[in-house]
């Protein structure tokens, strides 16, 4: 698919690859984060098109990236707390081992019993 090859970005407006073509030191962002890293504020520097330019993937320098952040304990403390009430039925207060639906607003178990 050589239409995509656009390495001057005269034609897309950014350097362009088709797909499996660009060049090393590139990487999507989940390859960033799957490697641990992150953009780190960095605009993408290339794009790939593939499936008839309908499908993008922007890349980003791996020179350029940096660890991704971890997360403090207090932070860790209220995404456990976000994440418990999910599971909490507000009908009857028990913590259930899956999230409560929000077209329900309660557990299974007392929206059967509506």
């Amino acid at each position: 698919m050589t239409v995509f090859y656009d390495p001057t970005g005269s034609r897309y407006g950014m350097p362009t690859y088709p797909y499996r073509m660009a060049p090393d030191g590139l990487a999507t962002r989940r390859q960033l984060r799957a490697a641990g890293l992150r953009p780190a504020g960095q605009e993408p520097v290339c794009q790939i098109l593939w499936r008839r330019g309908k499908r993008v993937a922007y890349l980003y320098r791996l020179d350029l990236a940096k660890p991704k952040r971890t997360a403090t304990p207090a932070q860790r403390e209220a995404i456990t707390k976000a994440l418990r009430a999910r599971r909490t039925c507000a009908v009857c207060g028990l913590v259930q081992p899956y999230y409560i639906p929000r077209r329900y607003g309660c557990c299974l178990d007392c929206h059967g019993g509506h």
